[in-house]
């Protein structure tokens, strides 16, 4: 099968919410599989996916990810559902337990993250199916005789897991229509398939059914030194963020990791941004190209271990990342 690659705008700057629709209908022409959207701090996923759904009609829409304490299952369930019908049944729901600062954004505690996610894919895959649920969990609840007002005309949205360590990448390949990877190399995204197909033949299913969907950012400039200032940025964040950190640190880049850590310490954001030199930043899972020929050359090896869709978050080169992301458009619907 040819390679499935998605696309998504919004690493390393903010685009004007209402253009977002049709930097979709863009990438739906330019030949992408999926527009995926996340959760932090910036536009809602489903909000904006609703809005690229009256804009198209072939291109997956994605959630990378959603995160479970923003909402309760079954108010997901209400929305994964309602988008499903609107878009004829086009979503990718991505989920994830996020870390300890978005979940006292949402006045929670971050804690049982496997139990917790276990039990909020349970509720939203049986109630967004029109299903009466009646769930009585360690995590949530759901009362007596919840179902939807209206039988959904799409079954429920397929279901996959964020997962960075080894027990969570289980329970997806356990629970879940695929897992999805940020940061990874290809090195640890083989490592992951395994754990996820692992945990799929624990539960007795099977794991050539599994996806396996990750993000690689790519910048794409002529002059690539060009590129570098916003992946930077990008990187430094993950570099300082918890759980990232931790991650990176397991992939090798300890020595990095550390050093930014104490430049942040000790100067702030720019001095640590100072430690995220050249060479560290090849070796990370982000690809800096001329053009987007070279661009796919890169993004090879993450096909080769294992990944089944690939999100490509573009980064700008510049502050104009409007008419940037259209040139980029351009470009792969040109090279396709």
């Amino acid at each position: 099968m040819p390679p499935i690659y998605d696309v998504e705008f919004n690493s390393a700057a903010h685009y004007p919410t209402d253009t977002i629709p049709e930097l979709a209908a863009r990438a739906e022409a330019a030949g992408f599989g999926a527009f995926w959207a996340g959760e932090s701090n910036a536009n809602d996923p489903v909000v904006v996916l609703s809005g690229i759904a009256a804009r198209t009609s072939t291109i997956l829409l994605g959630t990378a990810a959603y995160h479970v304490f923003g909402r309760s299952p079954i108010t997901l369930a209400i929305q994964a559902a309602t988008l499903q019908d609107l878009s004829r049944g086009r979503l990718l729901l991505g989920l994830g337990v996020s870390n300890r600062t978005i979940a006292a954004w949402h006045g929670a505690t971050f804690d049982r993250p496997l139990r917790r996610m276990s039990e909020y894919v349970t509720v939203v895959r049986q109630a967004a199916s029109g299903e009466r649920v009646e769930y009585q969990g360690q995590v949530y609840t759901t009362g007596k005789g919840f179902k939807l007002a209206w039988k959904p005309n799409h079954p429920s949205p397929p279901i996959y897991v964020a997962a960075m360590g080894p027990q969570m990448a289980r329970l997806a390949g356990q629970i879940a229509e695929g897992v999805l990877l940020n940061m990874a190399t290809p090195a640890k995204i083989g490592e992951v398939a395994e754990r996820v197909r692992a945990g799929a033949l624990e539960a007795g299913r099977d794991p050539s059914h599994l996806e396996v969907v990750a993000k690689v950012r790519v910048a794409v400039h002529p002059d690539a030194s060009a590129a570098r200032h916003r992946l930077r940025q990008l990187i430094t964040f993950y570099n300082l963020a918890e759980f990232y950190s931790d991650m990176l640190m397991a992939q090798g880049f300890q020595e990095e990791v550390l050093a930014v850590k104490a430049a942040h310490g000790q100067g702030g954001f720019r001095a640590a941004m100072a430690q995220v030199d050249d060479a560290y930043m090849d070796r990370l899972p982000v690809v800096l190209a001329k053009s987007v020929e070279e661009a796919k050359d890169r993004l090879q090896p993450y096909l080769q271990a294992g990944v089944t869709r690939l999100i490509i978050p573009y980064v700008p080169t510049g502050d104009a990342v409007l008419e940037d992301a259209r040139r980029f458009l351009r470009a792969w619907e040109s090279a396709a």
